[in-house]
């Protein structure tokens, strides 16, 4: 693996001129109408007043812009997004300048040479958040022990697929020397396989802070012989063909006027088109190709168009050897969003073989 490798974190924000203070007495909603013209705010005295500031910023956009279906809940968050990324917070000496903020370990490991700089509110929650998440560990069902994602690494917060592809993996006979993991990630995939008996996995990711996490998480231990990381898109320099490849696509199809989405949701017109092109070279004779995928662009409305289905229609290069299914649990009364489609969603389990 390069050692040279860049991982990604978050740009320090550049104020403007008119760049206006927050603090406890300060009008809630001249300050919001001054965002929504272009200005920025600088959070001071206490964490909590960003806290607040973002609680009134919702609270605004949910009585002027509906949010119930998929589409407008899309558009709510693009919008609170772009508003809430111009509330600032100052960072000194990798700690945020501000009473009861909460203390960031990303700040020392990411900025270790940039004393003083901004961030927006929501990077700075999203670094708390992240930094949580990596020193406590995340427990997931399929495996034996707590994953401990890196920043900016994607997790899954959802295990139905994750105990589909596990059953499959139990009741799978064929040969185990080698199999591909395309888009690691946290690399919960991989681990799966190795305790179900894989003796060597290929796992290949564009985000540099997954194969760098995973490097790291890994260290000298017996995982990190089994598991060669690759930073590459697809299959990387992987020439070589394989028993089993595996493969958890994002679910959700780009659209074209979006920009730097984000590739561990949404994915663009060519992924699948040149993923099968690719896995046709690299999968052995008697191989499987296992995909990960569901139902919820269908559901949603975003596209009628299944990207397996369409591969399969061709009947060129693969054929269905099985697709299992399970439905997702409903989503607790707790969490209202997406509940008048949540019901109908499934994961799904595809294992296609060569034609």
């Amino acid at each position: 693996m390069n050692s040279d490798i860049q991982i990604n974190i978050p740009t320090p924000a550049i104020p403007g001129d008119d760049l206006i203070k927050f603090e406890s007495t300060t009008d809630v909603r001249e300050t919001i109408y001054a965002m929504k013209e272009g200005k920025s705010v600088l959070i001071t005295e206490f964490y909590s007043n960003g806290m607040l500031l973002l609680k009134e910023l919702h609270k605004h956009l949910k009585n002027r812009l509906p949010n119930k279906t998929f589409s407008e809940q899309r558009a709510y968050r693009a919008e609170y997004h772009q508003l809430s990324n111009q509330i600032l917070v100052k960072i000194k000496k990798q700690e945020v300048a501000l009473k009861k903020a909460p203390s960031i370990g990303w700040l020392e490991k990411l900025y270790p040479d940039n004393n003083s700089f901004f961030l927006t509110f929501p990077q700075v929650q999203g670094l708390n958040s992240a930094w949580q998440w990596y020193k406590n560990g995340i427990k997931v069902p399929v495996l034996r022990n707590k994953i401990h994602p890196f920043y900016g690494t994607y997790f899954p917060t959802r295990f139905d697929h994750l105990i589909l592809f596990d059953n499959w993996l139990k009741r799978y006979d064929g040969a185990k020397k080698t199999a591909i993991d395309i888009g690691i990630g946290s690399g919960v995939l991989s681990f799966q396989m190795i305790q179900h008996g894989f003796q060597k996995v290929f796992g290949t990711d564009t985000n540099p802070n997954a194969i760098v996490g995973l490097k790291e998480f890994m260290g000298d231990t017996k995982l990190s012989r089994k598991i060669d990381l690759i930073y590459g898109n697809l299959f990387g320099n992987i020439e070589k063909e394989t028993e089993l490849i595996v493969f958890n696509p994002p679910w959700l199809p780009a659209h074209t006027s979006v920009e730097n989405i984000d590739e561990a949701i949404y994915y663009n017109k060519n992924l699948f088109p040149k993923f099968f092109a690719e896995a046709n070279n690299r999968l052995s004779k008697d191989g499987k190709l296992v995909i990960l995928f569901s139902n919820l662009a269908e559901i949603t409305n975003v596209s009628k168009e299944h990207p397996i289905e369409k591969e399969l229609a061709k009947g060129i290069r693969f054929k269905l050897e099985k697709c299992l299914k399970k439905t997702v649990k409903t989503s607790s009364d707790k969490t209202k969003r997406n509940a008048n489609w949540r019901a109908a969603e499934e994961v799904q389990l595809w294992i296609l073989t060569k034609v």
